[in-house]
């Protein structure tokens, strides 16, 4: 599975319509389709489709085809990606009509090629389920665990100082694992 970290967008025109899609990670998804709507007043259709995780790792999908004819739009739209497996990611196409009607089939392969084109352009990321996890030291260890902490790639989320140290810990759950293991003689896991 993959997921996006920056919104892209790519303009794609078919018979004198305009279709702009803009590839968004979901927790801007809101913001972003307000912000649209009032940057083209113009605009027919604002057309979406979205996949998150929700916090049980189950995979959550909605589409909507915002006045297109039923399925022509919002369902190929989301069929995109789910075959690009992208998750935590949603599309918003703007589309300008042109005049010229595309009929069912036309409109299908437009909105599919509008949102392949913009996923295309994309940087796609890896998803990685992440695990947390806490862990104290003493205070000379510091230093190798920090440079451990480092080279595996595993994030610091909060440090507390007291008679030691405690981290809050963020990774991979193949980072941490291996994180723990190289550092298990001067680390106690909490």
């Amino acid at each position: 599975m993959y997921y996006i970290s920056q919104h892209t967008t790519q303009t794609l025109e078919v018979k004198q319509s305009k279709f702009i899609a803009h590839l968004i990670p979901y927790n801007l998804y809101d913001t972003t389709l307000e912000a649209l709507k009032i940057e083209h007043p113009k605009a027919r259709h604002f057309v979406v489709a979205y996949r998150y995780l929700n916090k049980f790792e189950q995979i959550v999908e909605h589409s909507s085809d915002d006045g297109e004819p039923k399925g022509t739009s919002g369902k190929p739209s989301l069929m995109v990606l789910q075959g690009k497996e992208l998750i935590n990611t949603a599309v918003i196409i703007v589309r300008y009509f042109g005049g010229t009607k595309l009929g069912t089939g036309g409109l299908v392969r437009a909105y599919s090629d509008a949102v392949n084109l913009v996923v295309d352009s994309s940087e796609l990321l890896e998803y990685k389920k992440q695990t947390q996890s806490m862990i104290e030291i003493q205070y000379t260890d510091l230093r190798f665990v920090e440079y451990e902490l480092e080279s595996f790639g595993v994030d610091i989320l909060k440090k507390e100082f007291g008679d030691s140290i405690v981290f809050t810990i963020l990774a991979d759950e193949q980072s941490m694992q291996m994180f723990l293991h190289k550092v298990q003689r001067v680390v106690k896991t909490l």
